[in-house]
């Protein structure tokens, strides 16, 4: 069992950054990749991007691209979610998620973590 808790979400203005964290019990956390996505009420869960188990892969979806880093830090068992160039569409519930291997799909991932709001004003 792998509980995931994420942290380091607010308000803030558009431009603003922000960076996510998500820190995770595994005990082999460099054995999982992990996802980040986002959710906003009344839609489908967002493909955000993903990282390899040993942090040396990682993939973004193309609307936040050159904006957006993931990155993660194995000793801490932590991968966090660089935010930067915010907009007010940015506006959602982050969630960081662990699996096998990276993917962009929800069914891959078996972890979640509850959510960080996220709101960026204009």
């Amino acid at each position: 069992q792998v509980q995931l808790v994420e942290s380091g979400g607010g308000l803030v203005q558009a431009g603003a950054s922000l960076r996510l964290s998500c820190t995770a019990s595994a005990r082999t956390f460099s054995g999982y990749a992990m996802g980040w996505f986002r959710q906003a009420p009344g839609k489908e869960r967002e493909f955000v991007g993903t990282i390899s188990g040993s942090g040396l892969l990682t993939y973004s979806s193309d609307s936040v691209k050159g904006r957006f880093t993931i990155s993660r830090d194995n000793a801490k068992k932590s991968v966090y979610l660089q935010m930067t160039s915010l907009k007010p569409e940015a506006t959602d519930v982050y969630y960081c998620a662990a699996g096998p291997f990276n993917s962009r799909r929800t069914s891959e991932y078996a972890y979640w973590g509850q959510g960080t709001q996220v709101i960026v004003s204009s």
